[in-house]
C-alpha cells in the first residue's frame, strides 16, 4: 500500500520547499544560516501543515548531521535524556551539533523542558522545536531565551496552486490517473492555507472517483467532503476549525453555538488552557469597551480552571462563554491599536513635543523639556485641552467609539472634553 500523498510529496530540499519565503527565500535569515552550514537552536511557530517538520528534516539533511526526533505527546524526561546521551556520543570533532527536533514542544512539561536546558546551552544538541501554540505561553523562559523564534505563515493561494500542480505532475500514483482540474475554489477554501490538508483532500477526491478519469470541480470537492467530513482531517486539524467556530459564535452573540463548540472541544480532549486563552482573547478583541467586565471574567475563568482542573473547570469556562456571547460587542480598541501601528509604520519616529518630554536634569529643563506642560488635575473636571500627539499628527483621529451602551459613556466624556474633535 502506497504512503499517503502528503508523505510522498514531502520536500527533500529547500528548492522543493513551498512557502515561507520570509525565512528560507534568497537572502532570508534561515537560508543564510543553512547556506553557512551552522544553525543555532530555534523554535518554529505556525499553524498545521505549513512545513515545520519538513523544514527541520531538510536542514538536517543539508547539514549532514545526526537528526533525532521526539514527540512531546509520547516522550518523557527519560526519553529526552536518552536522546541527549546518544547525541553526545555521536558527535564528532568539528562536526555541527546533532539536531534534536521536538514536535509539539508546547506539550512538553516544565520538567521535560528543564531537562533540555543544559544540552542546548552547552551545544550538545541544536534544538529545533515546532509548535502551533504561542511559545511565550507554553515554553519556559530559560529555554525560550536560548532559542530564536521563527513564525511560519499559512500558505498563500499561489503556494497552494503550485503544490497542487506539483502533485498532479510529479506524484507517481496520481500520474496513473487522468486528472483534470476545472475549479480550485473549494479545494483552496477547505485547505485553509494547510499544505497537508490540501493534499489529503485531493487524495480523497481522486480515490473516491470510479474509473481512470477524474474531473475536479468545486461541487465534487464539497460533495466528497460532506460524505467524509473527517477524511481530510487525518492529523487533527479540525481542532482549528472548531476553535474558529467557537470564537465566531461568541462574536456573533450565539450562546447556544458557543456552548456546543465548547462541548466538542471538551469531548475531543482539548487542553482547558487553550480554551481559556481563547476566551481571554475574545473578551479583549470582540467585547472590548462595550463591556470591560468581560475581560475580568475571562481572566478569572482562566485562573479558576488552573486551580480546580477538570472536570469542574468546564463550569467556569461555560459561564464565561455564555457571558461573552450575550455581552454587547465592540472592537474599537482592537481597530484602534491596529490603526495606530499602521500610522507609526507610515510616519516613523516622530519627535515627542517638548512639553510632553521628561526633564530629569537641569540641562533638559533649560532646553525646554516639559516647558508649558499643563497638569490636568489642576483644572475643573481634571481636564485642560492641550496637544498630546506629535505636531505632524495633531489633528489625526485613531480611536472611534462604536456607541454601545457602555462605550457611549466614554464617547460622551470625550465630546465633553474635546468638543468637535470627537463629534462623529
Amino acid at each position: 500500500m502506497p504512503q499517503p500523498l502528503a508523505e510522498r510529496l514531502r520536500p527533500r530540499t529547500l528548492d522543493e520547499y513551498i512557502g515561507q519565503k520570509h525565512l528560507v527565500g534568497k537572502g532570508a535569515v534561515l537560508r543564510q544560516m543553512i547556506d553557512a552550514g551552522r544553525i543555532s537552536s530555534f523554535i518554529l511557530w505556525g499553524p498545521p501543515g505549513v512545513g515545520k517538520t519538513t523544514l527541520a528534516q531538510i536542514i538536517a539533511h543539508r547539514l549532514e548531521t545526526p537528526f533525532y526526533t521526539l514527540s512531546a505527546v509520547t516522550s518523557g524526561v527519560k526519553d529526552v535524556r536518552d536522546v541527549i546521551e546518544r547525541a553526545k556520543n555521536n558527535r564528532f570533532f568539528n562536526q555541527a551539533s546533532p539536531i534534536l527536533f521536538i514536535d509539539e514542544i508546547h506539550r512538553f512539561s516544565k520538567s521535560q523542558q528543564d531537562s533540555l536546558l543544559g544540552a542546548v546551552e552547552r551545544g550538545v544538541v541544536t534544538l529545533i522545536g515546532a509548535t502551533t501554540e504561542n511559545p511565550s505561553f507554553e515554553v519556559i523562559r530559560p529555554l525560550l531565551s536560548r532559542c530564536q523564534l521563527y513564525v511560519l505563515k499559512p500558505l498563500e493561494k499561489d503556494d497552494l496552486l503550485k503544490l497542487l500542480h506539483r502533485a498532479l505532475t510529479e506524484d507517481v500514483e496520481l500520474k496513473k490517473r487522468t486528472i483534470k482540474v476545472e475549479q480550485t475554489g473549494a479545494i483552496l477554501r477547505y485547505s485553509g492555507g494547510d499544505a497537508r490538508k490540501l493534499l489529503n483532500i485531493l487524495e480523497l477526491v481522486v480515490e473516491a472517483e470510479p474509473g481512470n478519469e477524474v474531473v475536479i470541480t468545486d461541487e465534487l470537492v464539497v460533495e466528497r467532503l460532506q460524505q467524509n467530513p473527517l477524511a481530510y482531517d487525518k492529523d487533527g486539524e479540525m481542532h482549528y476549525d472548531i476553535i474558529s467556530a467557537f470564537i465566531k459564535s461568541i462574536r456573533g452573540s450565539d450562546p447556544d453555538a458557543a456552548l456546543y463548540w465548547m462541548a466538542r472541544m471538551i469531548e475531543g480532549g482539548e487542553d482547558p488552557k487553550f480554551i481559556a486563552r481563547r476566551l481571554v482573547i475574545s473578551a479583549a478583541e470582540d467585547i472590548g469597551l462595550a463591556n470591560p467586565n468581560a475581560l475580568l471574567l475571562a481572566n478569572a475563568a482562566f485562573d479558576t480552571v488552573m486551580k480546580i482542573g477538570w472536570p469542574e473547570g468546564r463550569i467556569p469556562l461555560a459561564e464565561c462563554a455564555v457571558y461573552l456571547a450575550t455581552s454587547p460587542k465592540s472592537n474599537s480598541a482592537y481597530l484602534g491599536i491596529d490603526d495606530a501601528l499602521r500610522l507609526v509604520r507610515q510616519t516613523g519616529n516622530l519627535p515627542v513635543p517638548l512639553h510632553l518630554r521628561n526633564a530629569p536634569t537641569k540641562l533638559m529643563s533649560e532646553l525646554g523639556y516639559a516647558d508649558g506642560y499643563i497638569y490636568p488635575h489642576d483644572y475643573p473636571g481634571h481636564f485642560k485641552e492641550q496637544q498630546y500627539m506629535p505636531d505632524e499628527l495633531k489633528n489625526h483621529r485613531i480611536w472611534h467609539a462604536q456607541h454601545s451602551p457602555s462605550e457611549e459613556k466614554l464617547y460622551r466624556q470625550m465630546v465633553q472634553c474635546w468638543g468637535k474633535r470627537f463629534e462623529e
